[in-house]
């Protein structure tokens, strides 16, 4: 499932201040999954379990926002919430 938050995340991966926007759930676990700058970590795991239960209907998707933010934060991105 595609679940689309209120307001994007927009984050920088690579270069600060090039910003790419994140406003699904689908699109934060794959930017989880694939983009991101450290394997392992507490605020990561939770992102990637929180994004799994909105998709199957058990939290709110502002939920995974908020969760994919403090994964952002713990990896030290540039983030605009």
């Amino acid at each position: 499932m595609n679940t689309r938050w209120q307001k994007p995340v927009l984050i920088a991966f690579e270069t600060p201040g090039d910003y790419t926007s994140i406003d699904t759930t689908q699109a934060a676990s794959w930017a989880l999954i694939e983009d991101w700058p450290i394997e392992d970590g507490e605020a990561l795991d939770r992102a990637l379990l929180v994004c799994a239960a909105v998709d199957a209907g058990r939290k709110k998707p502002e939920d995974a926002r908020k969760a994919f933010i403090a994964a952002a934060i713990e990896a030290g991105l540039d983030l605009k919430a």
